[in-house]
């Protein structure tokens, strides 16, 4: 199926590794343009590196900026051309008790998980509504409907997320251009891969089997009963930057393994 990508200039915030990178490597195996983002240059290179060699001919550029810093997306703003996909996926998790918690990490959290979508948006918005054509989407999860016990601040920022993404959505109305968001479940990305790393060494106990453990009592709802992979959400991404998505907009996609059971 041609998914109408060719020469769409798409800009994927957080994509040097995991599901950012995955996204940014659908997006150009359909003939998209592509701008990556990373926290470091060094980080952003060594992407640029893999994705040339996978991608030869592929119009593929990269720019560093670190979401936590405002003056970063200021200065990553001024550099982008004119975008017709967004793809906000720039985010940060950490497991940590509620009381554990301090005044920092809260901030830090919707500074980078929120913030992020919101300036860049405000960025591109207006353009995209002027050639009456454009994608943004916003790459929530599952914890934005269910939230996690162990890292309630994070729930907290991809909830907002939603709410930002049905707003855009909103002052959208009757044109070309649609604000959505997708809603991950559990996702074997770099960060998970360390993650289970940690709790192997910890436990003296097999990955396989601490994913095992993990569905069982920390997801136990989960249908799949096993971590996404980081392709799979990338190809819904795709999907909905495409032209052919467009009688979906304001919508909160879930692609979590039927984890959450409400059926709305």
């Amino acid at each position: 199926m041609d998914l109408q990508l060719s020469n769409k200039t798409a800009f994927v915030s957080g994509s040097t590794a995991g599901i950012g990178l995955a996204i940014a490597e659908s997006l150009l195996r359909e003939g998209a343009n592509v701008i990556i983002n990373g926290r470091s240059q060094r980080t952003v290179d060594a992407a640029l590196e893999q994705l040339r060699k996978q991608f030869p001919g592929s119009a593929i550029s990269g720019i560093p900026a670190d979401f936590s810093r405002a003056e970063d997306v200021k200065n990553l703003v001024s550099q982008l051309p004119v975008i017709d996909i967004l793809v906000n996926n720039a985010g940060i998790f950490e497991p940590k008790a509620f009381t554990d918690i301090p005044d920092e990490d809260w901030f830090r959290f919707f500074e980078v998980n929120v913030m992020s979508g919101i300036r860049l948006s405000r960025a591109v918005f207006p353009s995209m509504l002027e050639r009456n054509w454009g994608r943004i989407i916003f790459i929530s999860s599952e914890s934005a409907v269910f939230i996690p016990e162990e890292m309630i601040h994070y729930g907290m920022t991809k909830t907002a997320q939603l709410a930002v993404a049905r707003g855009l959505a909103e002052l959208s109305k009757n044109t070309g251009v649609t604000v959505n968001s997708i809603l991950p479940g559990p996702t074997r990305s770099q960060g998970v891969e360390t993650f289970l790393e940690d709790l192997s060494k910890a436990g003296n106990i097999t990955i396989p089997e601490v994913e095992k453990d993990f569905f069982k009592t920390m997801r136990p709802t989960s249908l799949l009963q096993r971590f996404l992979t980081v392709e799979e959400i990338a190809n819904i991404v795709t999907w909905y930057a495409s032209p052919l998505a467009s009688a979906t907009n304001g919508a909160s996609i879930r692609a979590e393994g039927g984890l959450v059971r409400s059926i709305l």
